[in-house]
């Protein structure tokens, strides 16, 4: 899947090219000063974007061989459940979820190969799960980049929104969009590793 995406590089707009650029070049120096970095991808209710933002960052930090000193996390403004589409696109995509907990925000593991995996559950960016101080923060809707101008703790913050599958829920797209959306958001995570992989290697 990652090749797949990594062909489809073209389809990517130049300006947001450059924004996922500026990521990578906010990763290498977190690499560089500290020998890891941290990522967390931050919606308002952390049901969506932020959890297909969270997994393929996991995903393609391990194809590209930098999963050892990357870690990807996701957060909101609110906090409310993975929300079940989410859940489904991501299965169709050929990763395995298992449900982990009970109750209304139910706790998932999303396996990606045989000894590798991410947890996804809905929690506040700054949940004590999630790194504190010195971590990238990557705003993936315009409502949390214009609520949460600051994040406090971040040592990089910018914002890919994208738009949200959530308003096709019980339509006849909703399938192919929660899909649309988490190829888009795994093509453009999948630019910004190749980028800081290919770096590295050239360093």
């Amino acid at each position: 899947m990652c090749r797949k995406l990594e062909s489809e590089r073209d389809s990517i707009s130049e300006e947001r090219k450059l924004i996922l650029k500026s990521i990578a070049k906010a990763l290498d120096i977190e690499l560089k000063n500290k020998g890891k970095a941290d990522l967390i991808y931050i919606c308002t209710h952390n049901s969506r974007r932020s959890h297909f933002g969270q997994i393929w960052a996991s995903v393609t930090s391990e194809f590209y061989g930098v999963s050892s000193c990357i870690n990807a996390f996701s957060g909101g403004s609110e906090v409310t459940a993975l929300h079940p589409h989410s859940i489904k696109a991501v299965e169709s995509l050929g990763f395995e979820v298992f449900s982990k907990s009970k109750g209304e925000n139910l706790h998932y593991e999303v396996k990606f190969s045989d000894e590798s995996s991410t947890f996804c559950y809905s929690k506040l960016y700054d949940d004590k799960r999630n790194p504190q101080k010195n971590f990238i923060a990557i705003m993936t809707c315009s409502q949390a980049d214009e609520n949460c101008p600051f994040i406090p703790g971040a040592a990089f913050r910018t914002s890919t929104p994208y738009g949200d599958p959530k308003i096709y829920d019980n339509t006849k797209l909703e399938k192919e969009k929660y899909l649309e959306r988490a190829l888009e958001i795994g093509r453009e995570v999948c630019f910004m590793m190749f980028w800081l992989a290919s770096k590295k290697d050239n360093a």
